[in-house]
């Protein structure tokens, strides 16, 4: 068998919510020069990662999520990393009316949108069986509901007249029905449908709308929650065709691309981006429901 891709051939990441110490840029440093973007759940995990790169790209970026605290923390050290200004926004991506809020003080600032990143999202394991009502309801909420509600302010406030990118960020857990996913899965699925539906209504105003779909990615909550460290440990990603979990600059990348004119003739497509991830690995009811229970267990 081929050996794994060798580290050093690997963009830079860390796996805390600290931005890199230092980075190579793939593509021209001014690729995004004096653009902005809107960035949802852009505090932490991937969504910080994106903010930093879009950054480190000659673009100023809003970071919105719910906790201004952790907000206004990751604003601080995006804008010492790269010299570009973000702008911490409170935003509860389930009420339209903070999103507007927050959207108008956006323009107010910075004048522009040209990117919306939609990455606001919940996930956890849990069986059908064991799914409250109100938790399903919940993760529909923030990731479908969100999304559609995200996409319509910021195109009803600008895009429809100047044009954007949206990209939104997906999962493949709906492909092949992964078990103890049913409300994440479903959510983002609706969303995949989403990003085809808007493309294609939303096209004549120069709005292009594209998914990333990310696989196991280290140094995320989602990472943590859906037992990535303990299947790390135990070997389990050799399964992956590519051998590894991705890193959030590997995401960040994918979404630079889709959100930038390198990928100026793309719309209404899915990217996945999960090292074959989601082609070979397991999806084994007996063996999740095995975990999930122990993970009840330990956090009692």
């Amino acid at each position: 068998m081929a050996e794994p891709q060798r580290v050093g051939e690997l963009p830079e990441d860390v796996d805390t919510d600290d931005c890199m110490t230092s980075y190579t840029h793939i593509y021209s440093p001014d690729l995004l020069k004096d653009q902005v973007a809107f960035i949802t759940g852009g505090g932490t995990g991937i969504g910080l990662r994106i903010a930093e790169v879009l950054m480190r790209h000659g673009c100023d970026t809003v970071i919105a999520s719910r906790n201004l605290e952790k907000l206004t923390e990751a604003a601080k050290k995006l804008m010492a990393a790269t010299g570009r200004h973000c702008l911490p926004l409170t935003v509860d991506v389930r009420q339209p009316q903070t999103i507007s809020a927050a959207v108008d003080e956006t323009l107010k600032e910075l004048g522009r949108i040209d990117i919306l990143i939609n990455n606001a999202a919940g996930n956890f394991l849990c069986p059908a069986t064991s799914l409250s009502f109100n938790a399903f309801k919940t993760v529909l909420e923030i990731d479908t509901m969100g999304t559609f509600n995200t996409s319509k302010v910021v195109y009803e406030k600008w895009f429809k007249d100047h044009g954007g990118a949206i990209v939104n960020i997906s999962a493949t857990l709906g492909y092949r029905g992964q078990a103890l996913q049913v409300h994440a899965g479903s959510a983002k699925a609706a969303n995949d449908a989403m990003t085809k539906h808007l493309a294609v209504e939303w096209g004549p105003s120069g709005v292009r709308v594209n998914t990333l779909a990310p696989g196991p990615i280290s140094g995320t909550e989602g990472f943590r929650r859906l037992g990535g460290n303990r299947a790390d440990s135990m070997g389990a990603f050799s399964s992956i065709p590519l051998q590894r979990a991705g890193n959030k600059t590997e995401m960040a990348h994918s979404v630079l691309f889709l959100a930038s004119r390198a990928s100026s003739y793309v719309t209404g497509h899915i990217m996945v981006a999960d090292g074959g991830s989601w082609l070979t690995s397991a999806n084994d009811v007996s063996l999740l429901l095995g975990y999930w229970s122990a993970e009840l267990k330990r956090d009692k």
